[in-house]
């Protein structure tokens, strides 16, 4: 077996020496999208970018992510019978403490679910986990009705001045821009309807949900999907708030939630208002 390269071997130390390079710094609430595969081989395993990370931003900080919830039943109505049939009779209720997290997103959503004092969001589709000083905040009252919205804990990340870290991951995974939709002023928004099971007084309860689409968009759109087109013009743009560095051997932008969202409103109401027939 040839030996890997010295550069493919990826420290603790290393990484904590880049994301301080990117701009990570104590007492930030910084939401992380990650492919654990392009930073490369870590020494330790990948729970070690998130011990990296958390020691950067200290006690004072807040690391949360996007983790939704593993045994999701938003497409449920789309599933063959049986699986329907199956899921309806039997499936446990969500639970924020033990359901698990969706690992497609990055492995590191199970990770940080299951961190030392972790804290996740009640909304089964829309969870968000966090750690550190402002987890409980983030992830309280979390609405289950339009959970990307006001209230929710990307507007709270929002709220708290708060960035956006892609670490090798596309520009199309910015969940925040599901905040930007569901608040962006476009009519006939495109809306999905499905049901959960939850905990309501110790007993298994199917709640009716309502949500903007999250998953076919909130409108008709041909092309590329806009959640990357929104981010790439917003890092292209340039200005204080993009910053990309290297971390490990991975490609990473540290976005500013605030100014990120309100360049997606901006975009989204310029863009995927439909046109008139006068235009």
């Amino acid at each position: 077996m040839a030996a890997m390269p010295e550069s493919a071997y990826v420290t603790h130390s290393r990484l904590v020496h880049d994301f301080r390079t990117l701009g990570v710094s104590s007492g930030q609430v910084v939401m992380l999208h990650a492919s654990v595969k392009s930073v490369g081989w870590i020494v330790g395993g990948p729970d070690v970018i998130l011990q990296a990370l958390l020691e950067v931003l200290t006690p004072a900080g807040t690391l949360m992510m996007y983790v939704g919830w593993a045994d999701g039943t938003q497409e449920m109505d789309s599933w063959p019978e049986e699986r329907r049939r199956a899921y309806h009779e039997e499936c446990p209720p969500f639970n924020p403490v033990t359901s698990r997290a969706v690992l497609e997103w990055s492995v590191l959503t199970e990770y940080l679910r299951t961190w030392p004092g972790a804290r996740r969001s009640a909304n089964p589709e829309a969870a968000v986990t966090a750690v550190g000083a402002k987890a409980e905040w983030i992830t309280s009252d979390h609405p289950l009705q339009y959970g990307y919205g006001p209230g929710s804990p990307l507007a709270k990340l929002v709220e708290a001045g708060g960035k956006v870290l892609l670490l090798g991951s596309p520009f199309s995974n910015v969940t925040l821009l599901h905040y930007a939709e569901s608040v962006a002023r476009i009519p006939g928004k495109r809306v999905s309807r499905y049901s959960v099971p939850v905990l309501e007084a110790g007993k298994r309860v199917w709640k009716q949900v309502e949500e903007f689409d999250t998953t076919n968009g909130i409108v008709d759109w041909e092309g590329d999907d806009y959640f990357g087109l929104i981010t790439r013009a917003f890092v292209e743009q340039g200005g204080a708030g993009a910053a990309r560095h290297r971390v490990g051997n991975a490609d990473a932008y540290l976005l500013d939630a605030d100014l990120l969202h309100r360049f997606a409103v901006a975009w989204m109401e310029r863009n995927l208002v439909p046109r008139t027939t006068h235009d």
